[in-house]
């Protein structure tokens, strides 16, 4: 049997932008992505610390190095500029290879600068 375990965390990123008239999704810094080993187009839930929100959306590599974090399309509705979010991803195992894994965990400051 598979479970659904955590894969990877962004920890309290701050949103950068919101962008209503653009197609769904959330725009997160290349180099951030890349140490929290997640992926473009990766299904992610958003978790709003501001407001209580939970949403799903899918990845946009942003450009590297720019810090953003910007929900685009109906997410925009769901953040403002300077909330601070989780962005989780999940991956099937069995319960055997959920003991010995290890999330990646991106902890970020208020200026979206890993610690």
């Amino acid at each position: 049997m598979l479970l659904e375990f955590l894969y990877a965390k962004i920890h309290r990123a701050t949103v950068t932008d919101a962008n209503l008239n653009y197609v769904g999704s959330i725009t997160v810094d290349a180099a951030i992505l890349e140490k929290a080993n997640m992926s473009e187009g990766q299904k992610v839930d958003i978790l709003n610390i501001n407001n209580g929100e939970r949403f799903q959306t899918y990845i946009i590599a942003g450009e590297r190095g720019k810090k953003d974090f910007c929900l685009n399309g109906a997410a925009a509705r769901k953040a403002q500029v300077g909330d601070k979010i989780i962005i989780c991803a999940y991956a099937l195992m069995s319960a055997d290879e959920a003991k010995n894994f290890k999330p990646s965990i991106v902890k970020l400051d208020d200026n979206n600068n890993i610690i």
